[in-house]
């Protein structure tokens, strides 16, 4: 169990706060690139760390992101006239470009220099990929953009999406880095999920549900290696990386793409879940990309319009206590995506982990909240720069594979651990 204090330091990712401090030294995923889709579209609301603010794309295509807030009176600028290189309050006609400076008041003569005395906070918003990345944090102090595989990769190789959820960001990423319930939770889509079903892999994990967990430190975060029994006196590994302070990989299984997710704080009772889907070495089929499209996998269907789930828990998540009772879904709950969901926004905004009671499969989570802890301290005490910032900690992958028993994966896997362009996951 943790000490209250200790949770609230997890948990808590407002401004000026540690583990704020610490989230805004990344770069993370601000806006799927599809929500600006050309120059002067309307602007789009954007909450990450708990703090309020605008995104648009300009006349010449930049992307700005900043203070939601005319500097005026506090108008949204959410209403802004997207147009002729900047965003113009609807109020009294300020404008903005998009680094923030207030490049016109109308009421007031331009040779004043009024203009130049007003400025909202903005930050840069970068496209990588088929999303738009930002970094909060010092701008002396700005990293290389990221380099994770998913998001370097050709267009038709990878998919993104993303779903609001309804609960802290540290209950949502500890999901992520746990692989014990996928036996449990996930069973029943193992075998009929497109893109997950027909792998080898999925024997074992129904087979053995008292997986032993192996964790390994790395320069940027954990190797969470699960372990469980295989035919001719071998073990089944499915290894998860996890980089700081949000990032994860789901273990491949046979050749289906790879998964992972970001775990990103909109405020301290709600979080962006991003979900990937990537092949390294080729092209995602029509009917891959179709079942990613309609939800399957770790993605969801969605309230129209919107990047809510249909399946939340205004309607119980859909859930189907018959199919539940006939082993078609372990907890009733259909997808995925919406069966982690459910489960962790059942635990409340943020769980009081004073009451848990942890056990060896934990390990991963045990190490992983340490190490927040730790470089969350060290950011504020003594301003020692996290890990997992440079994009060298980016290039990783998961890995599912069968092994000798007396051979450890972290020294059998080193290879298959590293992103290697044009080479295939390893997989089972």
């Amino acid at each position: 169990m943790l000490r209250t204090e200790v949770n609230e330091l997890l948990t808590q990712t407002g401004p000026g706060t540690p583990m704020g401090d610490l989230f805004r030294r990344y770069w993370l995923p601000a806006l799927l690139a599809e929500e600006l889709p050309e120059d002067d579209c309307p602007p789009v609301r954007v909450k990450l760390l708990s703090e309020r603010m605008i995104a648009f794309r300009d006349s010449d295509g930049r992307y700005g992101l900043m203070d939601e807030f005319c500097a005026h009176r506090g108008v949204s600028l959410w209403f802004g006239r997207n147009e002729e290189g900047g965003l113009r309050c609807p109020y009294h006609g300020w404008k903005y470009d998009v680094e923030g400076n207030c490049v016109d008041v109308p009421s007031e003569p331009a040779e004043s220099g009024f203009c130049e005395k007003i400025k909202l906070q903005a930050y840069p918003l970068i496209k990588v990929g088929d999303i738009l990345w930002t970094y909060m944090g010092p701008k002396d102090l700005q990293p290389a953009p990221p380099e994770y595989e998913f998001a370097v990769v050709p267009a038709e190789q990878t998919f993104t999406s993303k779903r609001f959820q309804e609960s802290n960001w540290l209950q949502a990423m500890e999901g992520g880095i746990d692989s014990s319930h996928v036996s449990f939770l996930h069973s029943g889509n193992l075998n009929t999920d497109p893109l997950f079903k027909g792998a080898k892999g999925n024997q074992y994990n129904l087979a053995d549900k008292m997986p032993f967990f192996e964790v390994a430190k790395h320069n940027a975060g954990l190797w969470v290696g699960a372990r469980r029994n295989a035919e001719n006196e071998q073990y089944y590994w499915r290894i998860t990386p996890w980089i700081m302070p949000c990032f994860t990989m789901v273990p491949p299984r046979g050749d289906h793409p790879v998964h992972g997710h970001f775990w990103i704080p909109i405020d301290d009772e709600n979080c962006w879940a991003w979900s990937f889907d990537y092949h390294p070495n080729r092209a995602l089929s029509a009917t891959e990309r179709e079942a990613m499209e309609a939800g399957k996998g770790i993605h969801c269907e969605y309230v129209p319009g919107t990047y809510i789930p249909k399946a939340n828990k205004t309607n119980d998540y859909l859930i189907d206590r018959q199919a539940q009772k006939e082993g078609r879904t372990y907890s009733g709950v259909e997808g995925i995506a919406i069966q982690d969901s459910s489960l962790q926004e059942s635990m409340g905004p943020i769980i009081d982990r004073t009451k848990e009671n942890l056990v060896s499969t934990d390990n991963g989570i045990i190490m992983a909240r340490q190490m927040l802890r730790k470089a969350a301290i060290a950011l504020k005490d003594k301003d020692q720069q996290p890990p997992g910032v440079q994009p060298e900690d980016h290039r990783v992958r998961s890995v599912s594979v069968v092994l000798p028993r007396d051979q450890a994966f972290e020294t059998a896997c080193v290879e298959d651990l590293k992103a290697r362009k044009g080479v295939p996951h390893t997989s089972v």
